[in-house]
């Protein structure tokens, strides 16, 4: 029997990351939940471990440098060498461009692009010197279209989908997969935090009339981590509502 594939979700205390964290877990991947929060970590950790799957907590900001080396090393301790990251930390903040303060949109890109650059960077050595590996970043639809009042939210999700398709370019040729996931809005404890009116009119655009769940975005990246995903490479899938079309 296999061992199982050493592994970190970040920002899985809850929402898109927790589903993510569950769904790999029953897959039979070995699971490190990071998350701001320990409790919140520890608590997904614990339920994980309740229905027979192998998962540890760690809290870290992924934007720190020092702890995402912390980070990485806690979970090449406790599962081994990591063989699939999936960076889904993730913030919101709502305002329109104009009101926008220079510490909220330096906030946005330090959460989104430099934690999913600092993460990256941690555990791709590793991957390219085994020759295998997965890495999956979570982006949003509002990286393709753009979002009012999102406008910041928006410009780091797109970053983080041009960064996937220029390193997908760099390290397959050397056996490690790169590609995004693309949510749209998905009901989650992030989405709440932005107002009524948002979601409401948001909801009104969507051919399909609803808003996503967790669990379904976790099947997309389960499958762009399994085998049968072998020839996505640098691809944007999008459990997105109908918002974007491809």
């Amino acid at each position: 029997m296999m061992a199982a594939v050493s592994t970190i979700v970040t920002g899985a205390g809850s929402g898109i990351g927790r589903a993510i964290a569950e769904r790999l877990a029953v897959d039979g991947y070995a699971v490190l939940v990071n998350d701001l929060s320990i409790e919140r970590a520890e608590a997904v950790a614990f339920a994980i471990r309740a229905k027979g799957g192998v998962a540890a907590a760690r809290a870290g900001d992924v934007s720190s440098e020092a702890e995402v080396a912390a980070i990485h090393k806690s979970a090449v301790d406790t599962h081994g060498e990591v063989g699939l990251l999936v960076n889904n930390a993730g913030i919101a903040h709502q305002a329109l461009f104009e009101n926008l303060e220079v510490r909220d949109f330096d906030r946005m890109f330090a959460v989104h692009v430099r934690g999913t650059f600092l993460m990256t960077k941690a555990v791709l050595p590793a991957m390219l010197a085994s020759g295998k590996g997965s890495i999956i970043n979570i982006a949003s639809q509002l990286g393709q279209i753009g979002g009012i009042e999102l406008s910041h939210y928006a410009g780091a999700k797109a970053a983080i989908i041009g960064m996937t398709k220029s390193l997908a370019r760099e390290v397959s040729s050397r056996g490690v997969r790169v590609n995004v996931v693309a949510p749209g809005p998905i009901n989650t404890p992030l989405v709440m935090e932005l107002s009524a009116e948002w979601r409401e009119r948001k909801k009104s655009e969507l051919p399909l009339g609803r808003f996503g769940e967790p669990e379904e975005v976790a099947a997309t990246v389960a499958f762009l981590a399994s085998d049968d995903a072998s020839l996505f490479v640098g691809q944007t899938l999008g459990p997105n509502s109908g918002d974007v079309m491809l």
